[in-house]
């Protein structure tokens, strides 16, 4: 796959994408932020929309604050819970009442949480509860709830009607393949999430890190591609006697960076979660085999 890592902004530095989104970054670069939380901000009257405004770090809130100036927040909008997207919401909406929208973090949502990727924000309770097909509708934009669970079972992406542009949050980035970290990450649900974005016909796409993705069908029919082919390489360790996930892991990624194995394994547990879900593969204790 052709990742594009090119995105060079600095932190704090507003950046018009097109007449009506620009994006902030935040300073939380790191291995699975990448060079950090986009902050989308859309319309371009008085009233704006927040999108997914990112980390709860001083410094970030008050050079958002900066960028909105006198401008009305109509409406904050979450992608999912994880901290490095929706902690800000809440100094944001203290500051200018604006409502938020989106879902909360499951409830089931605790074991292994922040082993890999992020935590969930437990505090985030949206005002607005979204569902699939709900408009969120602005001054001079209509956003289109559209429910993509997989990386988070809260995920959400957002559609801005008059671009045709997708806000993806996690579930489709440029930079690399989204996490799925069971049990709040579903391979299954991500996957299809992937078929239901196919379907559509966005011009572009925004995710909440890296640069944004204007070719959106190619990019997707690669992300469908290359977790098909992991899930064959996994099929074909289990024929090979490679019966647990470590071992798995050693087999698929033998020149992982130590900081990453964390991660590798659980995608290698969400792709045999799927499997099993299948009738393809079963379980006992730690070992994994075909059926």
């Amino acid at each position: 796959m052709n990742f594009d890592r090119s995105l060079d902004v600095a932190a704090g530095q507003v950046v018009q994408l097109s007449p009506l989104v620009s994006r902030l970054l935040a300073p939380n670069p790191g291995p699975f932020t990448f060079r950090g939380t986009g902050v989308h901000i859309v319309g371009a009257g008085h009233q704006i929309a927040v999108i997914d405004p990112g980390p709860d770090m001083p410094e970030h809130i008050a050079a958002l604050k900066q960028a909105l100036g006198s401008r009305r927040v109509g409406h904050i909008l979450i992608t999912h819970t994880h901290r490095d997207h929706s902690p800000a919401a809440a100094a944001l909406k203290a500051w200018r009442g604006a409502a938020t929208y989106g879902l909360p973090a499951a409830n089931a949502v605790t074991a292994g949480e922040g082993t890999v990727d992020e935590a969930h924000d437990h505090q985030f309770v949206p005002d607005v509860r979204v569902h699939d097909g709900m408009q969120i509708k602005g001054e001079d934009y209509v956003l289109t709830c559209i429910a993509t669970p997989g990386h988070a079972a809260n995920h959400v992406c957002y559609a801005l009607e008059e671009e045709r542009a997708l806000f993806s949050g996690d579930h489709v980035m440029g930079w690399s393949t989204s996490v799925i970290a069971p049990p709040d990450g579903d391979m299954g649900q991500y996957l299809a999430s992937l078929d239901k974005l196919m379907a559509r016909d966005d011009r572009i796409v925004y995710p909440t890190h890296g640069s944004p993705i204007a070719n959106p069908s190619d990019w997707l029919g690669q992300l469908i591609a290359h977790r098909r082919k992991r899930e064959a390489q996994i099929v074909d360790a289990l024929r090979g006697n490679a019966n647990t996930i470590l071992v798995i892991v050693e087999k698929l990624y033998p020149d992982i960076l130590p900081g990453l194995a964390s991660a590798a394994a659980q995608q290698v547990k969400a792709h045999l979660d799927h499997l099993i879900a299948r009738g393809l593969a079963a379980r006992d204790g730690d070992s994994y085999s075909l059926k």
